[in-house]
């Protein structure tokens, strides 16, 4: 047995452990569980009225209701592309311009204070201008997206990339590396796990950016079918089209989790 193989087994965690982890604690769900029978109960006695709140079971109906139509899935398949567009160019941006600005001086100086000026203007309030720029298609709002995107995946990525060890980089110095050496084997893995905490923060603002997007000159998407539901008092397909976003989230999120923890195995603990 060679000596990598020797400390990877040191190092694993024992097979009880790990099975121990990946058990999912189902006390987790007693909060979300009684929150929805609470809101059942409320519904059935006449509390929560459904011209303001449809019951859950009203919703699950409208849920499948509009699945079977076609209408959810027609508007699911429009915001997952405007999704994906804009997160696809507000990253490559945020990457270019953070390791720019992470690895040079001079990219610092002449990077960093637009970006920091901008990250600063409130970018939903930018709609008018975007319709005005673009028009009321489909640029403005993957345009929103991809502004969603880009500030904090950059302050992540340049954060992560000046924050580097100085400890590491006078070692890989010590050993003779060159610079594209320590830029691949050090700086650039150092810091993965801040850009990832970055890509978290990004999608869920993604999602954010796509409701507002969508809710204003949309003609589609799941915005446009929750303020179509909002002109009939559709309550029910509403929360839906809430829910819809939820899940989208939280399946992004989970997406970035796993790729987190495959990543970063060499982190223990």
């Amino acid at each position: 047995m060679s000596t990598v193989e020797l400390l990877e087994r040191v190092a694993a965690p024992p097979a009880t452990t790990r099975n121990k982890r990946r058990l999912p604690d189902l006390r987790r769900w007693l909060s979300p569980i009684a929150l929805v029978a609470l809101w059942q109960v409320a519904s059935a006695t006449g509390i929560l009225p459904p011209d303001k709140l449809s019951s859950p079971w009203t919703v699950l109906r409208a849920g499948v209701d509009t699945a079977r139509s076609g209408e959810l899935g027609d508007a699911f398949a429009v915001s997952i592309t405007r999704v994906g567009i804009g997160f696809v160019c507000g990253a490559a941006v945020a990457l270019v311009l953070g390791i720019v600005a992470g690895l040079s001086d001079w990219g610092n100086v002449l990077i960093d204070p637009p970006v920091q000026m901008l990250r600063t203007l409130p970018f939903l309030g930018l709609i008018p201008l975007f319709i005005l720029w673009f028009g009321i298609g489909e640029q403005p709002k993957i345009v929103l997206v991809a502004l969603g995107v880009a500030f904090p995946l950059y302050l992540n990525v340049h954060s992560g990339i000046r924050n580097v060890d100085d400890q590491l980089v006078e070692a890989t110095t010590a050993l003779g590396f060159t610079r594209w050496e320590r830029l691949w084997h050090v700086v650039l893995p150092s810091a993965v796990p801040q850009t990832l905490v970055g890509l978290r923060q990004s999608l869920g603002i993604a999602w954010l950016a796509l409701i507002v997007g969508e809710t204003v000159n949309a003609d589609a998407g799941l915005g446009y079918l929750i303020n179509n539901a909002r002109e009939f008092l559709r309550t029910d397909v509403i929360v839906v089209g809430l829910v819809v976003y939820a899940v989208l989230g939280l399946v992004t999120d989970a997406l970035v989790r796993l790729i987190e923890r495959r990543a970063l195995r060499w982190r223990r603990g």
